[in-house]
């Protein structure tokens, strides 16, 4: 017989339990899920008449869209108020001064909620979008000075992917997956990387990145809602020639992942957000088919990217038969591994706190010890004051440079040392220092009209649970990327935390050039000579992160660091805004001057071409100066495309510059999917008028069939 007494013990018990378990669930469920909260805006800059960032080419002037810029941002809090965000961006790279705007919007909004610290900003590095943002005279000389359109348009952008991201926040599982990406990448600095130990080369299948590494936020229902992925590859697939401002390949590996996932939507539009983040991309090209002479085909000299007498320039081609396929292909692999990480819905679940970490070092004044493997002690090393080597005058095999200059090169040229000190004259200090990098910029001298590169710059580092994002301010190559990885989960567990998944997360908050290893910048390829700070810029970094990690394990607080330079107001800009639209007599803003054929089939290409005004009176941010559309059995239309599709250009014209007349051609590709009807081509744009102000205006063809 069961007492009473035992009874109200047992129930108790039981209770006890019970109380425990859903504790130790809720503990659980809490521990597991984060709040995140995904954005997308349009960042695209001036289409027109500004000079494009990346191959440094006067000549790469914009004319028009293939592909518009987004910014895409993530935001993760564990503890309330505690937040971590990361921002890619559909541009070259970022700008300080960018950062600090962007800043200054969220922080009128939410207070300190967003800072320096906890807000990381990554470009993509495509080179194929608007320069003149970075105020730095070097990076900006191209671009003929400081472009507000580009700056204004980057700021705006940027803000509002953030401001999406904090009004959606949702409670979200967070995992990482990994994937090998083959045939989307090669090495085009191998004998660069070949200086490296072979010992340490030889942990390693490859001489480039193949993998993969994708972080997915999953609702409460199991629904993916975003996605970032990181593969190491630059995004000069579209190459010098190319005018259209694109994203390139990993801009549209985002738009495929983000139309797959958005049924039904426009490009830019739908609430799954899916990014390709720059890594350690510094030395990894997407020409796969690799570099050959122009003239013969045979493959250019190993070390010096050059070729016989009369063979022509050395370039690297895409796997396609021009530059737009090989965008295409290398954005479909890209896309293709990543859609399948996200179907399989594999990987590990992330959990633990959310933390970050933020410093500003002046690397001119930064040392640190150095392992040296040669005479196997360590010794102490120096940043250097900012110059760039003979090599970064001859380019790369994505865009070869101009002049005799060669990669490789360790000698200097009596001649262009005499332009050189013109312009700024290293001391003996500043060459001992660079050594054995012939200086040919001594960029940290120079001074007129303000700096020409950053000496000042951030660092700083990402950490959801044991996944950490190491935001580096420029492009570190292959060996640079790895030693950080490793470098950085080890001071983790030295410092007594956990052994951390690491990324890095290239061209991040200031651009300041390549990172290349010690060994790699001894030979001088085009990254060892674009490396600002000396043999031993990476030695120190590898400190920096380093010394991060071990203050986020142990709770202590770093101090801010110098402030970089405040250069707004020392910016100097050679480009012309627009002063006037015209348009021939009879013909109005928005009128057709070439009006489509009546019928097409799918495959075909419609062009149409309009009277129109200067794209850059207004940039259409999350509109499109054009649409395509399709008449729906009860007489509305419907927009099919917008001038964000991959399948769609247009291409602006000025006709003449005295009357401000000028025309723009629109070009449609047909897919194979395309629904036969009716369609038709709007154009929506905007006229300066000549004695002021801006005014809409719109236009439209004919229609024609799809048959």
């Amino acid at each position: 017989m069961i007492s009473i007494h035992h009874l109200v013990r047992t129930c108790c018990a039981y209770v006890l339990l019970i109380s425990l378990v859903a504790m130790t669930s809720s503990s659980t469920a809490m521990a597991s899920a984060y709040r995140v909260g995904v954005g997308r805006a349009d960042c695209t800059g001036p289409s027109v008449e500004i000079t494009f960032m990346g191959y440094a080419q006067l000549s790469q002037r914009g004319v028009g869209i293939h592909l518009r810029q987004y910014a895409r941002a993530f935001i993760f809090e564990e503890t309330p108020g505690r937040r971590a965000v990361f921002v890619s961006v559909d541009a070259g790279m970022m700008g300080h001064a960018v950062k600090r705007d962007v800043l200054a919007v969220l922080q009128k909004k939410y207070g300190d909620l967003y800072r320096a610290e906890n807000v990381a900003i990554s470009g993509s590095h495509t080179h194929s979008t608007p320069g003149g943002f970075l105020m730095y005279l070097l990076y900006d000389m191209t671009s003929l000075g400081f472009v507000s359109e580009t700056f204004n348009a980057l700021v705006r952008g940027i803000a509002q992917s953030i401001i999406r991201a904090h009004n959606s926040m949702i409670e979200a599982k967070v995992y990482v997956a990994e994937i090998d990406v083959l045939e989307a990448n090669i090495n085009r600095s191998p004998s660069a990387y070949e200086n490296n130990p072979e010992e340490e080369r030889a942990q390693y299948r490859d001489n480039v990145d193949k993998r993969l590494v994708q972080l997915r936020m999953v609702n409460k229902n199991g629904v993916v809602f975003g996605a970032i992925n990181w593969f190491a590859v630059h995004p000069t697939s579209m190459n010098n020639t190319n005018r259209y401002v694109s994203s390139d390949n990993v801009g549209l590996a985002s738009v495929m992942l983000e139309q797959e996932r958005n049924k039904g939507s426009l490009v830019g539009k739908g609430e799954f957000v899916g990014a390709f983040a720059s890594s350690n991309l510094g030395d990894v090209s997407p020409n796969i088919m690799g570099p050959k002479c122009e003239k013969t085909g045979l493959p250019c000299d190993l070390l010096t990217s050059s070729c016989p007498a009369g063979a022509g320039a050395c370039f690297a081609s895409g796997p396609g038969e021009d530059m737009f396929e090989s965008t295409k292909i290398i954005a479909t692999r890209l896309y293709s591994a990543a859609s399948q990480l996200l179907t399989k819905s594999g990987g590990r679940q992330v959990t633990g706190p959310v933390n970050f970490v933020h410093q500003f070092v002046d690397m001119t004044k930064a040392e640190a010890m150095y392992y040296n493997p040669k005479t196997r002690a360590l010794e102490q090393v120096r940043g250097c004051l900012p110059a760039m080597g003979y090599s970064f005058a001859a380019g790369t095999t994505d865009g070869p440079g101009a002049f005799d200059f060669q990669q490789g090169t360790i000698t200097d040229n009596a001649l262009w040392n005499a332009v050189r000190d013109f312009i700024a004259e290293p001391t003996v200090d500043d060459k001992e220092c660079q050594a054995p990098k012939p200086i040919l910029l001594a960029t940290g001298r120079a001074k007129f009209p303000y700096d020409w590169q950053p000496k000042i710059v951030p660092t700083q580092i990402l950490l959801i649970g044991d996944f950490a994002i190491a935001a580096v301010p420029g492009e570190f190559t292959t060996m640079s990327g790895r030693r950080m990885r490793n470098e950085v989960s080890a001071a983790s567990v030295a410092a007594g935390g956990k052994t951390l998944q690491v990324v890095v997360a290239g061209l991040s908050n200031m651009y300041t050039s390549y990172i290349t290893t010690p060994e790699e910048y001894e030979v001088q390829r085009y990254e060892g000579a674009s490396t600002l700070y000396g043999p031993h810029t990476l030695t120190i970094y590898l400190q920096q992160y380093k010394r991060m990690v071990r203050a986020m394990v142990l709770n202590e607080t770093l101090d801010a660091g110098p402030t970089p330079p405040y250069q707004d107001d020392k910016q100097i800009s050679l480009m012309t805004g627009v002063i006037f639209d015209g348009h021939p007599i009879g013909r109005e803003f928005g009128s057709v001057k070439i009006q489509p054929l009546n019928t097409y089939e799918r495959g075909d290409t419609v062009s149409t071409t309009f009277v129109t005004g200067n794209p850059r009176n207004n940039l259409m941010h999350d509109k499109t100066f054009f649409t395509v559309e399709q008449k729906q059995v009860d007489g509305n239309w419907t927009v099919v495309a917008t001038d964000a599709n991959w399948e769609t250009k247009f291409k602006w014209e000025r006709q003449s510059t005295i009357l401000g007349f000028s025309d723009t051609e629109f070009l449609w590709e047909i897919g194979p999917d395309t629904k036969l009807g009716t369609y038709r081509i709007r154009h929506f744009g905007y006229y300066r008028y000549i004695l002021g102000g801006v005014y809409p205006y719109t236009g439209s063809t004919k229609t024609f069939i799809v048959e």
